[in-house]
């Protein structure tokens, strides 16, 4: 791995672990649905610039069932959720409730017989839901979380690990930028006669329109153009390390903007990596046969 490849791991890293925090400013003023779609909006204005600049290819029209079931998990789904959850959930306790997405995908991976589940993975899905109610036990306890916003954001995680098991079974070969410009396209189809009809934005902030506008085009247009850059010169093993550091960043950019820390939190991050470090572990080669 280059310099520059580190680099941007801990770029992608930042703009994905200070999306919570703008999520929450943005939900201030915009309901939900709102600051999903005009995430998906800016997000898809970057893609495709970067799509025509870089002579890309769109996905085929033949796959239009597969991409709408992707936007609606990868997008319209979790963005909407995440949005709501946050209305009661703190930023930093949404950053980790976001890291059971690993776990989630595992689980559905062993219900379609895809994974096999070997000691230290089954250790690592325990570590890693122990560690995410930890930290909610605490949220809980010191009124930075609710039962329902919890729930909600659980349920967003969900959706990012179903729609990777989606695209993974439906999708591969695509263009990788040209298959997030798509999905970013379709959420913002699906979310506006929504948006429309549901409430509308009242009085507007400098700090929510901000936050929406650097959501949209850092967090999701230009965090998809660096993931998919990364996967092509870095093993999926390495590009790992970036789930790793969401929480950790979550905490960080969440006790930058005032929100209270506590030990019982920090302690949820430690046990919630420590399980994706078992679940990611590479599985141990047999020793070979010493002759006699």
């Amino acid at each position: 791995m280059t310099r520059k490849d580190a680099f941007q791991m801990v770029l992608l890293s930042a703009f994905w672990g200070v999306s919570f925090l703008l999520i929450r400013y943005s939900g201030e003023v915009f309901p939900p649905v709102w600051v999903a779609l005009l995430r998906s909006v800016c997000g898809a204005t970057v893609l495709i610039a970067a799509l025509r600049l870089g002579g890309r290819s769109l996905p085929p029209l033949r796959l239009w069932k597969p991409l709408l079931l992707v936007a609606l998990f990868n997008n319209v789904l979790p963005w909407t959720f995440f949005a709501w959850g946050e209305q009661t959930v703190s930023s930093s306790v949404a950053a980790i409730i976001n890291a059971t997405t690993p776990l989630f995908a595992l689980l559905i991976g062993l219900g379609l017989r895809e994974s096999r589940l070997r000691g230290w993975v089954a250790a690592g899905v325990l570590l890693g839901l122990g560690g995410v109610a930890l930290t909610v036990s605490g949220g809980m306890g010191g009124g930075h979380a609710t039962v329902l916003g919890v729930s909600v954001l659980l349920i967003a995680s969900a959706g990012y690990a179903v729609a990777t098991t989606i695209a993974g079974r439906t999708l591969a070969g695509c263009d990788p930028v040209g298959l997030a410009t798509t999905q970013l396209g379709l959420s913002a189809l699906i979310l506006l006669p929504v948006a429309l009809a549901g409430p509308h934005p009242a009085a507007l902030t400098s700090r929510a329109v901000l936050s929406v506008v650097v959501l949209g085009v850092a967090g999701s247009g230009l965090a998809y153009l660096l993931y998919y850059g990364l996967l092509a010169r870095v093993s999926p093993t390495q590009l790992t390390a970036v789930t790793y550091a969401l929480p950790v960043w979550g905490l960080g950019w969440g006790a930058l903007a005032g929100e209270p820390v506590g030990v019982v939190s920090l302690a949820g991050v430690i046990v919630v990596l420590a399980g994706l470090g078992l679940i990611n572990a590479p599985p141990r080669q047999p020793r070979a046969a010493v002759p006699t």
